[in-house]
């Protein structure tokens, strides 16, 4: 599902940064898999790579078969909206927009119509278990709630990519711990290849596979 061959990327200024370095990976459709390391170690800017956020200096990265080299910006775009979704740790919705109109966002840039757009948005709602919160803003929910809006929006099109860049980091325990049981139902449900960029032991070791990194390189590769 995700191929990474000789991948690097270096990072141009008066200290240049080398962040990834010959990075060979290979994920296959379907895996959970936790990305560890310290900080600086090209967690992120891996994630990124992958997420069609950024460009590699060196080497290829293959999603579903397809290069994202090869791709336009315009290509990169429609790869990103219908084949990835993102889940980030500050959650990242728009605070005068409803949980139906942050879900609803990417719907709408696609170009659907209002109602399959807003029935979508509430099926998605009810599926992160926010049936009861369609109306209500951002600054009027928990942080669990709102990570859960962030979750829904990652769905939109059921991508068969789910990339979360420490999902549970700005929650507490026991609101990380919901959050991490209801990706892993998601995962089991939607049978999503999902990666987790953590520093929690916990949620990496709740993946069947850990890739730690160090130094800008895969420093190791466990699975259980």
């Amino acid at each position: 599902m995700i191929a990474l061959s000789a991948v690097s990327k270096h990072f141009d200024g008066k200290r240049g940064v080398v962040a990834l370095d010959g990075i060979d990976l290979h994920i296959e459709r379907g895996e959970m898999v936790s990305i560890v390391g310290p900080s600086g170690s090209g967690k992120s800017t891996l994630l990124n790579l992958i997420g069609g956020l950024d460009r590699p200096t060196t080497g290829e990265i293959r999603i579903d078969g397809q290069s994202v080299a090869a791709l336009s910006d315009d290509e990169l775009t429609r790869l990103r909206r219908d084949k990835i979704g993102f889940i980030f740790q500050f959650f990242n919705l728009l605070p005068s927009l409803t949980c139906v109109e942050n879900v609803a966002l990417p719907l709408h840039l696609k170009g659907l119509g209002r109602k399959e757009v807003e029935q979508r948005a509430r099926e998605l709602l009810d599926l992160v278990q926010l049936g009861h919160r369609f109306d209500h803003l951002p600054d009027e929910l928990s942080g669990g709630e709102r990570q859960r809006v962030a979750i829904a929006r990652a769905l939109a099109f059921y991508p068969p990519v789910l990339l979360a860049d420490e999902p549970t980091g700005n929650l507490d325990t026991h609101t990380g711990a919901e959050i991490l049981k209801l990706i892993r139902d998601l995962h089991e449900r939607l049978h999503s290849t999902v990666l987790i960029v953590t520093h929690d032991n916990g949620v990496a070791e709740s993946c069947a596979r850990t890739i730690t990194l160090r130094d800008a390189r895969i420093a190791g590769d466990v699975r259980r």
